[in-house]
């Protein structure tokens, strides 16, 4: 199963409109992703209220897992999406 640590680059970590697009870019991945802070347990990725729950801040460091196939991209898409400042991106 493919892990990466990954720093949080966004200024709020993962609150509000930061863990809004990585869920919805979670969920548009067709394998299982799960994102899990230092000392907890993992959770889904797709699941809005439970990375809101990690409490995820600015400078934190977060371990992303997927497993299937495309797992390598996933992981790939979704670390550097979560490595960038999320609050300075403009919706397009």
């Amino acid at each position: 199963m493919p892990q990466r640590t990954v720093v949080i680059g966004s200024r709020s970590g993962l609150h509000a409109r930061p863990a809004s697009l990585f869920v919805q870019a979670a969920a548009r991945r067709p394998v299982k992703v799960t994102i899990a802070r230092d000392g907890q347990a993992p959770v889904d990725a797709r699941s809005l209220l439970s990375v809101l729950a990690l409490g995820v801040r600015h400078g934190d460091s977060v371990v992303l897992s997927a497993e299937g196939d495309g797992a390598e991209a996933a992981i790939e898409e979704l670390a550097r999406l979560l490595a960038s400042d999320l609050d300075a991106e403009e919706l397009r």
